[in-house]
């Protein structure tokens, strides 16, 4: 009996290490906290990719994110999609976006999001892709984006049962 419970207990744990996929760590810097960065699987030739993550400010004064880079792309740039007039429509944040304090702002499709262009290779589930988050007054902040799958709508979403957004009407 023992040596049945403890295979039932292994086979148990087993399975929730494979149903758990791994997940991007808290990176503090100053007063923000980031969390659950994450990205999607590019489909191949794919020149572009979106990051999306957490930036909760815990201090007393305001901080701005004002630029991003990552070594696997060319450009990389802080982005809002926004619906007016019922069109959706994409825009460069130029002048940074400020983390109010006390306050979180949370980047994900649909909304704010990091946008990496002119990829060097393809981005593959499971993989970690490191990129720099350049703040005001927290400075530059490693942090890397986990990749789900290819119609992932959320971190730890695998992707396979969720429809990507219809971005056919989308202005640039």
């Amino acid at each position: 009996m023992k040596t049945m419970l403890k295979y039932v207990l292994f086979a148990a744990l087993a399975l929730a290490l494979c149903a758990a996929p791994a997940a991007a760590d808290d990176v503090k810097a100053g007063d923000l906290v980031i969390s659950q960065a994450w990205s999607r699987a590019t489909p191949g030739g794919a020149k572009v990719a979106g990051g999306y993550l957490t930036i909760e400010n815990k201090g007393t004064v305001a901080d701005k994110l004002v630029g991003v880079s990552a070594d696997i792309a060319g450009k990389a740039e802080v982005h809002e999609m926004a619906t007016e007039n019922g069109v959706m429509k994409m825009r460069l944040l130029d002048k940074g976006l400020v983390i109010d304090p006390g306050k979180t702002v949370k980047f994900a499709p649909g909304g704010y999001h990091l946008m990496l262009q002119e990829l060097k290779g393809p981005f593959k589930q499971g993989d970690k892709v490191p990129v720099t988050l350049q703040f005001e007054k927290a400075g530059k902040v490693a942090v890397s984006l986990d990749v789900q799958g290819v119609g992932a709508q959320a971190p730890g979403d695998r992707g396979h049962t969720k429809k990507m957004p219809d971005h056919s009407g989308m202005k640039m």
